[in-house]
């Protein structure tokens, strides 16, 4: 358990896609990872996880466990995640043993979360495919229990696999999550009585239905014996609410235009600013934003304290498109001040 905010009550965490911005290289983007997960780190938060996206020109986490690798070698105390492993791009048994050897390399710092999403286009997930068959996503429930029996050396008598287990991987399973933006994956962990993690910060509108059914029909396992919920909330902290909004604009974009197949990297808040605005995509734009946190710190925190109050999460991950890394940082560290987050860990 990472210490929580002693403002909000909950652990705060990061999650990260190693954004790729306007004038900037992938290789400065994974850099730029490197150092916000030494950065937030010595800020206390409780974890930094990384997405995998395919084939989008702002995002250099496709690798993401190679990207998990680097960025718990460069830290020692914050648990590093993925945030998530698109499970149908990957056959379980090889998920088992990527895993299980950071965990085997950075023991109890590690966390698994699984989505069923193709995490790209559907051209892009085409190629990705091992089955071109089944319908993206249709066997995940399966495929998660094949993973956990690969780590685990479990599977049932009479199992085609029975017998078989990954290698690294017997004690070295790190935490699973179920990673979600409707209320399918809220089952899923559920019913395996997993940890679950909602994507608020693009999906905001099945929040309550997907926490309300995770926490209902939650089944206690070996691993968990109560629901525990992490709500993603894209969040922008800066020392005016003037200056957040206006760092706000380079997501917004960014957003409106991804959504039109349009995926050039994230665009500066000049570009944005400079931006010829259509009606339909200012609409588009406001309603991305609606559900974001953006302003000066007692103002994140009072938009904070509503997500939490509305969700009951047992934490909150700190997502937040911002192009300048210097101002992300920032964002960051005037968030982890007002959240009292140096004195939860002390307390801890």
């Amino acid at each position: 358990m990472t210490a929580p905010s002693t403002v909000l009550g909950v652990p705060l965490s990061v999650l990260d896609l190693a954004t790729v911005a306007s004038g900037s290289s992938e290789r400065e983007a994974l850099q730029r990872s490197v150092t916000l997960a030494r950065h937030v780190e010595g800020l206390g938060y409780g974890r930094i996880w990384v997405a995998e996206h395919h084939g989008m020109p702002a995002v250099a986490s496709s690798a993401t466990d190679v990207v998990m690798a680097h960025l718990a070698q460069a830290t020692s105390t914050i648990r590093v995640g993925a945030g998530g492993i698109m499970l149908p791009n990957h056959a379980p048994l090889v998920v088992a043993e990527r895993f299980a050897t950071l965990e085997a390399f950075h023991p109890g710092r590690i966390d698994l979360g699984l989505g069923r999403a193709p995490g790209t286009d559907p051209r892009t997930a085409w190629a990705l495919r091992r089955d071109h068959q089944a319908p993206q996503g249709e066997n995940f429930v399966a495929e998660v229990q094949e993973l956990m029996a690969f780590f685990d050396g479990d599977f049932p008598r009479g199992h085609h696999l029975e017998g078989m287990q990954s290698v690294p991987g017997a004690g070295l399973r790190p935490p699973v999550w179920l990673l979600g933006s409707s209320t399918f994956s809220a089952q899923v962990a559920a019913l395996l009585g997993q940890r679950f993690a909602f994507a608020y910060h693009f999906a905001p509108t099945h929040v309550d239905e997907a926490l309300a059914l995770y926490r209902e029909r939650f089944q206690p396992s070996a691993d968990l014996s109560t629901p525990y919920a992490m709500v993603a909330v894209s969040t922008i902290c800066a020392d005016t609410e003037a200056e957040a909004r206006r760092m706000a604009l380079s997501g917004a974009l960014s957003m409106v235009r991804l959504r039109n197949g349009d995926l050039r990297p994230l665009p500066s808040v000049e570009e944005a600013e400079a931006h010829e605005w259509a009606d339909h995509e200012r609409a588009a734009a406001d309603a991305v934003m609606a559900s974001w946190v953006v302003g000066d710190p007692d103002q994140v925190i009072a938009g904070l304290r509503a997500v939490r109050e509305r969700t009951a999460a047992d934490e909150l991950m700190i997502a937040g498109h911002v192009w300048d890394p210097e101002a992300h940082r920032r964002s960051y560290a005037l968030l982890a001040e007002a959240a009292g987050l140096a004195e939860g860990r002390a307390a801890a």
